[in-house]
């Protein structure tokens, strides 16, 4: 006898086991009250970020901000202490005075800036410290980025941070206030994108990764992916990007704005991964895909220079990076692609493996390209994106610039 689909596991956490730091009941109103008398750490937006990420689950099996042995380990070998893959840091850096008025076994508030009262602090949740230590920022930069010059966004982010972590295990009484109040419904935790996949009997189910608008040529690579697994998660990053990057709830709104006429839905879920961008390019690849494997997702998409910025990475390094690591202990099918683009004597979109026209016929813009465009207030090319999205585009652009 066949085995009903919805019977298959889904593919196992990063570790094993999908971590919960979220309290709730009568312990998350005494812990909320009890932090209130607590030394407060101010939290970057990346820091926001990371603590929405740790305590659902994204980052499993990470309870907290890294120690220095995890840390060194991270940095310099792409592993945690107990041998499973991890590329970026997770830290909680402050500036020294901070620091040296907190010990070691102390438990400390979280503070978030409060995004509707500018200057005030919203509590988030307690962090017991665990460890203190400093770090060599330069060789952070030089390890996870390739780079130490300052014009990388990550590398920026490192040199402006405070020189010494602090690490522990966090517990989680409120999640991040944009998090919650930006996205709604669209805003589900790995534990309920694991209930849901299994509810719609998905197995096998491939995440795709953006922080850019929707366009023919994502559209083209989602749905060939889909085409060998049972369901596909749109999972557009809304954590801090880039200032010249398109606006969150705008990049949103356009895959809302054509999910309905364009995709199957009973084989799609659109959901924002609350993570901050680092531009950590290929190591931010293998990054990206375990969290979306605690998502409960079986395959990702990897783009050309997934995550890059500049001319900081090669093309193709974020695919090239994965034979680094044992496969089974990613666990995670990656699915590489190349950069699509409608080819006009094609009448399709294609890509350079597909097509044999030269560049003459290929219609494709830069981001630079996009957001010139959208700042005029023109349409896009409608090779290039859909007419819906477009007119998304350029409603909220002029909405962000005030016009």
């Amino acid at each position: 006898m066949t085995e009903p689909r919805n019977s298959y596991k889904l593919i196992a956490p990063h570790g094993g086991v999908l971590v919960n730091r979220l309290l709730d009941g009568d312990m998350r109103d005494v812990m909320r009250e009890r932090a209130r008398t607590m030394t407060r750490v101010p939290l970057s937006p990346m820091n926001v970020a990371d603590v929405e990420c740790v305590s659902t689950g994204v980052y499993s099996p990470l309870t907290g901000f890294m120690g220095q042995a995890d840390y060194t380990s991270v940095v310099h070998d792409m592993h945690l202490t107990n041998g499973l893959p991890w590329t970026v840091p997770v830290t909680l850096a402050v500036e020294q005075a901070l620091a040296d008025s907190i010990a070691v076994g102390q438990t400390v508030a979280l503070a978030e800036p409060d995004p509707d009262a500018p200057g005030a602090e919203r509590l988030l949740g307690v962090l017991t410290v665990s460890e203190k230590f400093t770090y060599d920022k330069a060789a952070e930069a030089q390890e996870v980025y390739r780079t130490t010059e300052a014009e990388h966004p990550g590398v920026a982010r490192i040199y402006a941070q405070g020189d010494v972590c602090l690490a522990g295990d966090i517990w989680v009484f409120d999640r991040p206030k944009e998090v919650v109040s930006t996205f709604g419904d669209i805003r589900l935790t790995p534990a309920e994108t694991r209930a849901l996949f299994t509810e719609r009997g998905w197995r096998r189910v491939v995440a795709f990764q953006t922080r850019n608008p929707i366009h023919r040529a994502h559209e083209y690579i989602q749905k060939v992916a889909l085409e060998i697994v049972d369901g596909l998660m749109l999972h557009p990053l809304v954590g801090e990007t880039k200032s010249d990057d398109i606006p969150a709830d705008v990049r949103v709104a356009s895959y809302q704005a054509i999910l309905d006429t364009y995709y199957p839905m009973d084989r799609v879920l659109l959901n924002v991964f609350p993570a901050a961008m680092r531009y950590a390019g290929p190591r931010e690849a293998i990054f990206h895909a375990i969290a979306r494997k605690n998502y409960g997702c079986s395959h990702f998409i990897v783009g050309r220079d997934h995550a890059g910025v500049g001319k900081y990475y090669g093309t193709y390094d974020a695919h090239l990076i994965f034979d680094e690591f044992d496969p089974r202990a990613l666990d995670i099918t990656p699915l590489f692609f190349e950069h699509a683009f409608f080819c006009k004597k094609c009448e399709a979109v294609v890509t350079a493996k597909t097509c044999p026209h030269g560049k003459e016929q290929w219609v494709f813009l830069s981001g630079t390209q996009v957001r010139e465009k959208l700042a005029a207030g023109e349409m896009l090319p409608v090779e290039f994106t859909r007419p819906e999205v477009s007119r998304v585009l350029v409603d909220g652009m002029r909405r962000v610039n005030g016009r």
